[in-house]
């Protein structure tokens, strides 16, 4: 008997559910297409309207120019604002320049950008936890940059004061990591004993949902791929919860095609798959069948909740903007 191989562990794929797409990106993806098919190309967005590559390049093939600063948009022009949100000031800007706007901000970002709103009217100091430079956190900070200062994980608490203890209200970015926004607050707690929290959690469900299926997956997975976009908040966490619940592993691809041969080790028997909540399922596939190629043929599913939650689209598609837009630079030249 001495001589005999040991038989390599069977190959396995386990796919998370839930996985790619949120109902914000979904309406927001939507409501560029929608904007284009009615009113013709060009319509410009503000930032990438998601994080994903995939999704932007796809839409400027359909005529949809992204630009950075509401000023690149010519007079008289419809733009969208992307589904992480904007500043008040962005809105003043669109009107400046006679835009027709229409807002594709997820509701649950627009949830966490009231509450900022209500927290200031009453004078509290509000600690924002999120990752500093991102879009979503411009966008809530921007509600009230007077009483809002950014906690950017466990080691900002140190550093953190406020002018009265006794108001002090958390809220969160959308996409963050459930367990390090705890950590967070925890230590927030521990520094100002009367911090109040938000009504409701701000993490969104898509986040959590996806996170809680890493984690499932994770612990039983050698190596986890998350399809996701390099600057998607939501997909990078996927990456360190999977590590954090025991995979060995976990790479962040935006395709199939960067995935490297050299992480299948001899001993990897189990990959985990999921995506960020900005990714199509097309991608997810396109990786499924890469490592199916690769003997990975057996996949099972790892759920962990149950979606059906759905948002309608932006109101401002029901109107007609082109004529909107022309009649706001036509109301400037008649003056």
């Amino acid at each position: 008997m001495g001589g005999m191989t040991p038989t390599p562990p069977a190959r396995r794929v386990l796919l998370a559910a839930p996985r790619g797409y949120c109902a914000g990106v979904d309406r927001a993806v939507i409501a560029v297409e929608k904007a284009l098919e009615q009113y013709g190309a060009p319509i410009y967005v503000r930032h990438e309207i998601v994080h994903n590559k995939y999704v932007v390049q796809t839409l400027e093939k359909k005529g949809a120019i992204f630009v950075d600063r509401t000023q690149e948009v010519p007079e008289g022009s419809i733009v969208m604002f992307s589904a992480h949100g904007v500043a008040p000031i962005v809105h003043e800007e669109a009107a400046e320049r006679k835009l027709a706007t229409i807002d594709a901000t997820c509701p649950l970002v627009t949830k966490v950008h009231k509450e900022a709103v209500r927290f200031a009217q009453e004078d509290f100091d509000i600690l924002l936890i999120g990752h500093e430079g991102h879009e979503e956190v411009i966008g809530t900070s921007g509600e009230a940059p007077d009483h809002i200062q950014l906690v950017d994980g466990p080691g900002d608490v140190a550093q953190v004061e406020v002018r009265d203890p006794s108001k002090v209200v958390w809220l969160s970015q959308t996409t963050l990591s459930v367990d390090e926004t705890m950590e967070t607050v925890d230590a927030l707690k521990e520094k100002f004993p009367q911090l109040i929290s938000p009504p409701s959690d701000d993490i969104c469900y898509a986040t959590q949902n996806r996170q809680l299926a890493v984690k499932q997956m994770g612990a039983e997975a050698d190596l986890v791929i998350v399809v996701g976009s390099r600057n998607s908040s939501n997909s990078k966490r996927l990456v360190e919860v999977a590590k954090l619940a025991g995979a060995r592993e976990a790479y962040l691809v935006d395709f199939a095609e960067e995935i490297d041969e050299a992480w299948l080790k001899d001993d990897v028997s189990t990959v985990g798959v999921t995506s960020g909540a900005s990714v199509p399922e097309v991608l997810v596939e396109g990786v499924l069948e890469w490592l199916s190629k690769r003997g990975f043929e057996d996949v099972g599913i790892v759920k962990a909740a149950e979606e059906s939650i759905t948002f309608s689209l932006p109101k401002e598609l029901r109107r007609d903007l082109r004529a909107e837009a022309a009649s706001l630079t036509e109301g400037r030249a008649a003056r």
